[in-house]
Formats: C-alpha cells, structure tokens, sequence
C-alpha cells in the first residue's frame, strides 16, 4: 500500500462507505471539509483524492480549484463525486481541475477502476522518466504549474551540477518551499526522494556527455558532480538498467558514417 488517498465528504456514512471500499488497497486519510483536508495535505503525501461536490462552505468545485493552483498540491489528481448529472457540472468540475467525475449512484467498481487508471497512468510516467536518459524532467508535469515548477528546479540542479554535495535546504529555499512540503512535492510527483532525483538529473546529464564522446567515464563522473566513478557507475547501471561503459560502446563515434 503505497499509495495514499484523501476521501473528502461531510457526509459521515459515506466516508465511512468509501473507506471500507479503498482501505484493503490504498492507506486512507478522511476529512469532512476543505479546511481538515488542507491540514492533512500539509502532513501527508497524498496521491490522489476523493471528493464530493456538495459541501458546506467551500464546496468541492473550489477546493478543486484550490488545489489545483497551489503549487504544492497541483499535482495530485482528483476525482469529484457528485448526484449533479449534468452536462453543465461536468464542464463545471473539469474546468476547475478535477481528473474525473463520477455521479451518485456511483458503482464501486467504476471508482476503484477510475482510481486505479489513473495511478497507474502517472506511475508508468514516473519510471519512463527516471529509465530514460533523454527524457525532459517535465514530462512528469500535468499542468502548467507543475511544467514551471519542475523547470525551476531543473535548471537550479544543472546550474550546480558539478556540486557533488547540492544541500536539499538550500534547494527548498530556492523553490520557495519548506523542507517537509518540498519533499513531499517532489516525492508525490515523482515516486523519488529530492536526493533520488538530483541523482537522476546528474545521471542525464552524464549520457548527453557521454553522447557527445569528448570526454572519458572518469572525466564525466567528475563533472556530473560524483566524488568517485564508482558511484558514478553503479547509479548509472540502477536507472538505466546498462553500465555507462556499455552505453558509451552502444553510441555511433564521431568519426563513423
């Protein structure tokens, strides 16, 4: 069970019904309003959420909207649950940033499907991205939020590369988050540790050199900030499932037509 799910509904009962339905496969965390919910999307690595449209106060429209425009949850996917079965609140929810929209009466199997699909969608973007050596960090981005958020933070990792100590507070700080929201960003978006995706983004960078067949492994290892080739090599040979000398072997040279 490594995925978290937050079930948001004022509606004891149906927390409560949701719960016995998800708790077998997903770690569960309830809340009967956006305000709670807030408070345990600021504690929690939340994967997905679960939320009913009618509500008191904030109603699940805005708080879709709400986390959908703050950069440190943007990325969670959401599902709205609603007896509005019209075409206006469908556009309604999907304006607002909602990944799926099911009405009441809903099937229990439908939803445990809907949610399903779309972990499994984002975790096979998550190992692309982390097995391939070309592959742009950005494309871990479902919004526009997430595609600057996730520049930002390559850009700063490159520009230091060569650091083989990038400190994390310092990284936080850059991003303009605390260190516990920070990796709980990075860990949600990416299924990797901030160390774990330094790691990678240091690794990219070594096969772009290794392509460019200038430089020898050692040399490489050294610019891409790791202390040792050692390292270096056994890092390259766990993401990319091929040695780097391997890699460097596979590559057409300069000087063949």
């Amino acid at each position: 069970m490594n995925e978290s799910i937050l079930i948001i509904d004022d509606n004891k009962d149906m927390l409560e019904l949701l719960s016995d339905v998800l708790e077998e496969t997903y770690r569960v965390y309830t809340a009967e309003d956006g305000e709670v919910a807030q408070e345990i999307l600021n504690k929690e690595t939340i994967h997905l959420i679960v939320s009913d449209v009618m509500m008191p106060g904030i109603d699940g429209f805005e708080l879709c909207k709400v986390i959908k425009s703050n950069v440190a949850y943007c990325h969670i996917p959401i599902i709205l649950l609603t007896s509005k079965n019209t075409l206006k609140s469908h556009i309604e929810g999907l304006e607002n940033g909602a990944d799926a929209y099911i009405t009441k009466p809903f099937s229990e199997e439908l939803l445990q499907i809907q949610i399903a699909n779309l972990l499994q969608n984002r975790s096979k973007i998550k190992d692309h991205f982390a097995s391939s050596p070309f592959e742009d960090v950005r494309v871990m981005a479902h919004s526009k939020t997430d595609a600057a958020f996730l520049k930002k933070l390559d850009d700063y990792i490159r520009k230091n590369i060569k650091d083989p100590n990038i400190d994390i507070d310092a990284l936080a700080e850059y991003m303009n988050m605390s260190r516990p929201t920070f990796y709980r960003k990075i860990k949600s978006l990416s299924a990797l540790t901030p160390k774990e995706l330094i790691d990678i983004t240091r690794l990219k960078k070594a096969a772009s050199l290794i392509a460019e067949n200038q430089f020898s492994l050692y040399e490489i290892a050294k610019m891409v900030g790791y202390s040792t080739q050692s390292v270096f090599s056994r890092n390259f040979q766990k993401y990319f499932k091929t040695s780097a000398q391997d890699y460097m072997n596979s590559l057409p040279k300069a000087n063949e037509t």
